[in-house]
């Protein structure tokens, strides 16, 4: 079975085609800067070779059907035509309170994701917008939809409730959702593997360090808290993400400031966070060797990034009753060495020790834990589009095996 995974954002579409069989990457890619004048599509292939395509793309549909053609190209394509591609699978970002797992997206589900574009409408619409394009060019293979905020429906109301009326709730959606949840099942799920313990029996903190940063407690397999909630400005601070906030900040600056409610969002999602703390950048490169040369500022925001997710650490810890496992993952976690360091420093009480050697690392699947410590912690790269690829393929064989059923007991 071979499955295309579609992850349509606002001006990119990230791609990858995967035989299910030993799932193996056959092909992937992204385009960048659609809609943006000149835009990039980047196409690599399983044995390691390289294409970029420079030209206008107008809009996504443009951008899949280019995606297509490439992959039946003559020279480069690694399928005959678009029949072998046997479902394609979509990340959605937000599926609300009607959606707990991946589905077979059809009117109804459409319709539902529709609704749910005041819930996240920076992301929503672009995902809408891809599988409406795959519907059209390809009318004969299905459609699954994976969501970020399915794998976090297993919290419970004193988890995800906030202290508002409860009519907000009711009546408005106003509840802790959770994102980045493709990612913190996948790297949750590698990590009982990697120690071989059953992952029903295990208490896990996943960290998903990246321009956008969510932590995830993990509790017998079951999501019990993370940190991004309502939307993904809620938790640690992030790149340009301002992270927890007292709300009575808002209504104070907009008066101070002369700021509109369109001001304050944009401020708070594109212009805080790291990059509002240094006014250096929202990378953590720039932001390591400004400190190195002795910013004093972009110091200050590297210590209160890694200050949050510290706190965020130990107060899952105290929810869970202790910790057997520590992931770090995304572009953050994965490869800033200084960062998981000050992160886990002095938490030796927690059980908690990194050996240095081992955390000299960057984008490997590791444990860098040391010896003695008696809760383990692990940089484990994570895939999301397998887990899409994996979903898409579980809800195409539940779907046959029903239609043989219903056959058989006809």
């Amino acid at each position: 079975m071979k499955v295309l995974v579609l992850n349509c954002g606002s001006s990119s579409l990230k791609y990858q085609l995967i035989e299910m069989q030993g799932e193996t990457v056959l092909a992937k890619g992204l385009v960048e800067k659609i809609g943006e004048g000149i835009s990039i599509l980047k196409y690599e292939l399983q044995t390691g070779k390289e294409l970029a395509i420079e030209e206008k793309i107008a809009d996504h549909s443009q951008a899949i059907e280019m995606v297509l053609e490439i992959l039946q190209d003559k020279s480069h394509g690694v399928i005959k035509n678009m029949d072998e591609i046997n479902v394609v699978g979509h990340r959605v970002v937000h599926g609300g309170e009607k959606f707990s797992g991946s589905v077979l997206i059809n009117n109804e589900v459409c319709k539902a994701l529709e609704e749910n574009i005041k819930l996240a409408p920076l992301h929503n619409p672009a995902n809408l917008i891809g599988i409406k394009v795959s519907q059209r060019l390809m009318p004969d293979t299905p459609d699954v939809g994976v969501f970020d905020t399915a794998f976090h429906q297993s919290m419970s109301e004193e988890s995800f409730l906030y202290a508002v009326p409860y009519a907000w709730y009711q009546e408005n959606g106003v509840r802790r959702y959770g994102f980045h949840g493709t990612s913190h099942k996948y790297v949750s799920e590698k990590a009982a593997e990697l120690i071989n313990r059953d992952y029903n029996q295990l208490r896990i903190i996943s960290c998903h360090l990246g321009n956008g940063a969510s932590i995830a407690a993990i509790n017998q397999g079951q999501v019990i808290d993370t940190s991004m909630g309502f939307t993904p400005l809620e938790g640690v601070a992030m790149g340009t993400r301002s992270g927890d906030l007292d709300p009575g900040i808002i209504p104070y600056i907009m008066k101070e400031r002369n700021l509109t409610i369109e001001d304050i969002d944009s401020i708070l999602n594109k212009e805080s966070g790291v990059l509002g703390i240094s006014s250096i950048s929202n990378d953590f490169r720039d932001l390591s060797e400004a400190a190195k040369s002795g910013n004093k500022r972009a110091e200050l925001a590297l210590e209160i990034f890694c200050r949050r997710v510290k706190k965020y650490i130990g107060s899952y810890a105290a929810l869970m009753g202790g910790i057997d496992v520590i992931i770090f993952t995304a572009g953050i976690g994965e490869n800033a060495i200084n960062v998981r360091e000050k992160i886990l420093s002095n938490m030796d009480y927690f059980g908690i020790e990194l050996s240095s050697e081992k955390n000299n690392l960057r984008g490997q699947e590791a444990e860098i834990s040391a010896a003695n410590s008696r809760v383990k912690v692990y940089v484990i790269p994570t895939n999301e589009e397998l887990v899409i690829a994996r979903e898409a393929k579980k809800i195409i064989k539940n779907k046959i095996r029903k239609v043989i059923e219903d056959v058989l007991n006809s």
